[in-house]
């Protein structure tokens, strides 16, 4: 099974954003080491619980302390900027880091609707370009806009051996066809929304016979007592809405809804229960590769979860 890693450079608890970029760093060490395919870094604006604005600047942190993994986005939120300022961005690291650069793109804002304004003004008309834009990235990077376009004497110096490779991510149906239609590689957000996703691939898999990854939500720990404390945990930090204990009832009915939630939502448990899930998974989707996000309370659980994955699945 071939496996990759997906992070989102969480702060997490009691931790400052310099600690959450130096975990990144030295578990992206570790991950070369340990055999993962890629290691892509997620792009967030004014979110205080996650760290990378910029996932090209800490790409090209990571591209120096690692030797085999491919490195990239997961994703450039490409409505945010102009494609020849990407290209120009993604040549540099291709340039440093020779066929290990991954360029994935996305349509998310990544952020508050203040913060998108800030960064780019009417994000809904320029997500509405997406198509166009993405063509012109294809083409800054292979250089191969026609000799009467605008473009066709610009250069995204500098020019690498080997261009990046892009895909497109999503959750939707609407990014599958996408993705098929540009005869691009797909990445599914499974970790975000599970629903139809199976369908939506294999109809992206009828039309496009590039590679699937899926990206889903993994804790692993020694025991499944202690993946599901660890999952429990996560759960409640990123997704649970604060509030006032009121009485026992409540306490057990909100206990209830958090076992379910990550039940649907997680993959979590010992080394073994972990490998069959997402076994199981790959074989739902059809997939070439599954991407593992893993967000516990604390980088030493974070850690120990994925050695424990790669001394399982990747044995």
């Amino acid at each position: 099974m071939k496996l990759s890693i997906l992070d989102q450079v969480p702060v997490l608890n009691g931790a400052t954003p310099k600690e959450a970029i130096t975990a990144t760093l030295e578990l992206t060490e570790l991950a070369d080491k340990l055999g993962f395919s890629r290691y892509w870094v997620a792009e967030h604006h004014d979110m205080k619980r996650f760290a990378c604005p910029a996932p090209d600047i800490l790409l090209g942190l990571i591209g120096s302390r690692t030797e085999h993994i491919k490195i990239g986005a997961g994703a450039v939120l490409l409505p945010h900027y102009q494609s020849f300022n990407i290209s120009e961005r993604y040549n540099i690291l291709a340039t440093l880091y020779p066929q290990r650069i991954d360029v994935g793109i996305g349509r998310a804002p990544g952020g508050s609707a203040e913060a998108t304004i800030a960064l780019s003004g009417d994000y809904l008309t320029k997500v509405k370009n997406i198509g166009t834009d993405i063509d012109e990235l294809h083409h800054f990077f292979h250089q191969t806009f026609p000799k009467d376009h605008m473009y066709a004497k610009v250069s995204p110096t500098p020019i690498p051996d080997s261009s990046p490779n892009l895909w497109i991510l999503g959750t939707s149906e609407k990014s599958a066809i996408l993705a098929a239609e540009k005869g691009l590689p797909y990445v599914f957000g499974h970790f975000m929304t599970d629903k139809d996703g199976p369908t939506i691939v294999h109809q992206y898999q009828k039309r496009c016979h590039e590679k699937v990854i899926v990206a889903v939500s993994v804790i692993c720990a020694q025991t499944f007592l202690e993946a599901k404390e660890l999952a429990k945990s996560s759960y409640r930090a990123n997704k649970e809405p604060a509030g006032d204990k009121k009485t026992r009832n409540d306490d057990v009915a909100k206990e209830e809804r958090v076992l379910e939630k990550i039940k649907s939502e997680y993959i979590f448990g010992d080394p073994s229960q972990v490998h069959r899930r997402l076994q199981a998974l790959q074989l739902a989707y059809q997939a070439d590769e599954m991407m593992i996000l893993t967000n516990t309370p604390d980088y030493v659980s974070r850690k120990t979860s994925y050695q424990l994955i790669a001394q399982t699945c990747l044995t």
